[in-house]
């Protein structure tokens, strides 16, 4: 050993006690000690070498007695060649025969094994598969197999098991039964769920808080649904990306019996949004989103003439910055029509400040109509926007859904009476009845959550509808009214039951086609 404590040198014992087998005592003419160049001339010896000296580290002369005495001779016994380590050269070490490592005579075993040779290139004849014996099944008795039917239904027995524990249940049918009752039961121990939130959370949530402190001010029930389908486009224009909001959306609607579509981004639905919204709140004496920009088209009392404008005001397409203004504007008009409700004392549509006529241009629409016109257009136009990102989006609670289809057989009359005057109906008008009086009638009835039954007049908007005389009738799902009634399917396609006069239910069909605008 060295002067330097942390490095250590091969040692050999039999140097270190007398003269070796050519009389030399160990040392060298200078007092070193022989091991270099005993280590340099037994070539055949598979001791490690003696690490370099290098000319910084301490001469031979100036080492300790105690790194030539006891310490080195513990350093040599129990070092990595030595018997005591365990190492290379030792016995029980990597390099001894017994760990399959090469001897350090010549002619001994390799101390690395060699590659075992493939069957193939022995020249010996392959193994024959079918002649290869399996492995025995278990033989398990009744008891046993049994009891194993619980870890069977939970799928843990092992593959021997579970084969044992089949081919029994295949002989014995009262374990066939009570495998049932356990794989049932596992079943309702592990129910599948969805990871999509449920779409009743929201209003169950507000509910049971509504419930425990019902609020100051309730908002009117006939505003409940714009205040529902605002919050829910909020929410998934918060988890949508900034570079989605430029995602290209097309809008759609029927003008004239024909499909009509614009197209624009995610942002500018919202942008459309927050334009014809303006109407109900310009109606309630809110400022209008517009601004200046009213004047400078050429209809700004129509839904498409104010998204015209508005697109045509902006000095750079609309953008995520428009998301704000339109949730503040949302929050506005829920506020200021529950507030009027309060103030007036009359919660029910159409007296008080639900009875307020909002204007669309051609014709006018309540207040309480016309927010479940919101409702219904927010709703529609979160489903374009969802498709165009890629999200999950559902339709609205029944209720809500049950109100908004309300309104759009309710404005059916009217609209046939005004395809009559335009000459798109090819049924004109049969039977002139009194305002009041029953008429032809078809009845349409909407299946699913939300659904219901209306009896449609035909012939005049003032007439009543009437069971009596009724002449068609028309069957659709919810949604797909609603798809209709936005101008996202067209009358021909519709998914819908028929039975009685076609004239008749082509015209209603084409009507609530009639009603989607952009």
């Amino acid at each position: 050993m060295n002067g330097r404590p942390d490095r250590f040198e091969a040692f050999d014992e039999h140097e270190a006690h007398g003269p070796d087998a050519f009389g030399h005592d160990g040392r060298d003419g200078h007092g070193h000690g022989a091991l270099e160049a005993h280590a340099a001339h037994d070539g055949d010896d598979d001791r490690e070498e003696a690490p370099y000296s290098s000319p910084w580290e301490d001469t031979p002369d100036e080492r300790t007695d105690a790194g030539h005495g006891a310490d080195a001779g513990a350093a040599a016994h129990d070092g990595p060649g030595s018997p005591a380590g365990g190492g290379s050269d030792g016995p029980g070490g990597p390099g001894s025969p017994e760990h399959g490592g090469a001897a350090g005579p010549p002619g001994g075993p390799p101390r690395i094994p060699l590659p075992r040779s493939s069957v193939e290139d022995t020249g010996l004849p392959l193994p024959d598969p079918d002649t290869a014996t399996a492995p025995a099944p278990l033989v398990l008795d009744h008891r046993v197999l049994k009891s194993l039917l619980g870890a069977w239904a939970l799928a843990a027995c092992s593959a021997d098991e579970t084969v044992a524990v089949e081919e029994h249940l295949g002989d014995c049918g009262s374990c066939a039964d009570e495998a049932l009752r356990l794989r049932e039961a596992v079943g309702l121990l592990h129910p599948p769920e969805s990871l999509d939130l449920d779409p009743t959370l929201r209003t169950r949530v507000l509910e049971s808080c509504l419930d425990r402190r019902p609020p100051r001010i309730p908002v009117p029930d006939w505003a409940a649904p714009y205040d529902a389908e605002t919050a829910r486009l909020d929410a998934l224009l918060q988890d949508i990306g900034g570079a989605e909001w430029h995602a290209p959306v097309r809008l759609r609607w029927f003008a004239a019996d024909r499909p009509v579509s614009r197209r624009t981004t995610v942002a500018g639905v919202i942008a459309h949004l927050l334009s014809v919204d303006g109407l109900v709140a310009t109606a309630l004496g809110l400022e209008d989103p517009l601004g200046p920009a009213v004047p400078e088209s050429t209809d700004p009392a129509t839904p498409e003439g104010r998204t015209e404008a508005y697109w045509r005001a902006s000095h750079f397409p609309p953008t995520r910055a428009v998301r704000l203004p339109w949730r503040e504007q949302s929050h506005h008009l829920v506020r200021t029509v529950s507030f009027a409700v309060e103030e007036t004392s009359a919660g029910e549509a159409g007296t008080g400040s639900g009875g307020l006529t909002v204007a669309y241009g051609g014709f006018g629409l309540p207040l309480s109509d016309a927010m479940l016109d919101r409702a219904f257009e927010c709703w529609v136009h979160a489903g374009d926007i969802a498709e165009a990102v890629d999200y999950p989006y559902e339709p609205p609670a029944p209720r809500h859904l049950h109100k908004m289809i309300d309104l759009a057989a309710r404005m059916l009359p009217a609209t046939l009476a005004g395809r009559r005057r335009a000459g798109l109906s090819e049924a004109p008008a049969r039977h002139l009845v009194a305002a009041g009086a029953p008429g032809r009638s078809l009845r349409l009835e909407i299946e699913g959550s939300g659904g219901g039954e209306w009896m449609i007049p035909l012939d005049s908007p003032g007439a009543v509808g009437s069971a009596e005389r009724e002449v068609a009738h028309v069957a659709l799902d919810g949604v797909e009214f609603c798809r209709l009634a936005a101008g996202h399917v067209s009358p021909q396609e519709a998914a819908a039951g028929q039975d009685g006069d076609r004239e008749a239910i082509r015209d209603v069909l084409f009507a609530a086609a009639s009603l989607s605008r952009m």
